[in-house]
């Protein structure tokens, strides 16, 4: 099987988005073909000329399927394969609910995407959310699939007694801090004011953002708690790669966090109040200092977000969009369970 994923090549520091070449990586080992198409250029223009240019490279290369990120990337798919190729969307999150920018206060400008993932909806053979609370956008249900991004286990593990000098707080307990502190909905300021609390002196708030992707594994392991402030998210990344590491965690309750965190010891959830959110460093912090690490990575595995777990589910959504397209007898039924149209159920 041959597929060719498009996604944002708009991104300084990467060619590919890691997480989405991660994604083609792991498909490799299920016997797909993955090529890339990144889309340089911003704005709606940018993804429509795109499309052209996409539209020529498939008149010369044939693929079975075309994998769009993003929902602008979607509308590129589409202009570029006509209905000659079967296009599979996954939804990102602010394409589909939004870019927040407070707790419920969403970018009015962001609301295009939105309208726009409601609008390519017929045109797709399948739709992927990262989370139920991106899929409550999706209205095509009987074309609508949730899988979360998967996580490399053999990247993303636990490093005992490692210390390669990432984070160097003078003493203190690290609290790590991943995202982008200029970017709103990432609510810096939450993680700011909680450490500034009473009685948080021993803790010194770690923001090293932008930083390598190869290099968060080392972040993760020497920090002694993962920070997650977030306004509004889809399925985190750097959550499940905190687990897998073992790393406590505190998080807001977004997107699917409350169901990968589970009951696991260590990993708390808090409110948007910065009071509240300090507790719960502390309580993590004192947790770690009796226990040690979390048991984070047995959840991950009992969960099914390895990422080989993730991509063997990818694939059957693959065959079950080009079965609808093509006689495919060619490829061989999938080994894994049929992947359901329901929504993944969200453990309270």
């Amino acid at each position: 099987m041959k597929v060719l994923f498009v996604c944002s090549g708009n991104n300084k520091d990467f060619d590919i988005i890691p997480f989405i070449k991660d994604q083609g990586e792991s498909l490799k080992s299920e016997g797909v073909h993955v090529d890339y198409f990144p889309v340089v250029g911003k704005g709606l223009l940018g993804y429509v000329k795109a499309g052209l240019r996409l539209r020529k490279l498939l008149a010369k290369k044939h693929y079975n399927l075309i994998h769009a990120h993003f929902t602008y990337c979607g509308w590129t798919a589409l202009i570029g394969a006509g209905r000659k190729t079967p296009v599979v969307l996954s939804l990102m999150g602010t394409d589909a609910n939004g870019e927040y920018k407070g707790n419920n206060k969403v970018v009015f400008k962001s609301r295009i995407s939105s309208f726009l993932t409601w609008l390519i909806q017929p045109f797709v053979s399948a739709i992927i959310s990262k989370s139920s609370n991106i899929s409550e956008s999706v209205y095509r249900k009987q074309k609508s699939f949730i899988i979360p991004n998967g996580v490399d286990l053999q990247k993303f593990k636990p490093q005992q007694n490692e210390n390669n000098g990432h984070l160097i707080a003078n003493g203190k307990k690290k609290v790590l801090f991943l995202g982008s502190r200029t970017k709103v909905g990432k609510n810096f300021s939450l993680a700011q004011a909680a450490v500034q609390q009473p009685g948080m002196e021993y803790v010194e708030l770690i923001s090293p953002y932008p930083v390598s992707h190869d290099d968060i594994p080392w972040y993760l392991n020497e920090a002694d708690v993962l920070v997650f402030p977030s306004f509004m998210e889809g399925s985190p990344n750097v959550i499940k790669e905190a687990m897998a590491c073992n790393c406590p965690i505190v998080a807001t309750d977004v997107g699917d966090v409350r169901w990968v965190l589970g009951d696991t010891s260590g990993c708390f959830l808090a409110s948007f109040d910065p009071k509240d959110f300090a507790e719960k460093i502390s309580m993590a912090l004192n947790i770690a200092h009796i226990k040690g690490r979390t048991n984070g990575r047995q959840r991950i595995i009992d969960l099914g977000l390895d990422m080989h777990t993730v991509a063997r589910r990818l694939v059957d959504v693959y065959k079950r969009s080009i079965s609808e397209t093509y006689e495919f007898s060619s490829i061989p039924n999938s080994h894994v369970k049929p992947v359901t149209t329901e929504p993944m159920a969200i453990k309270n």
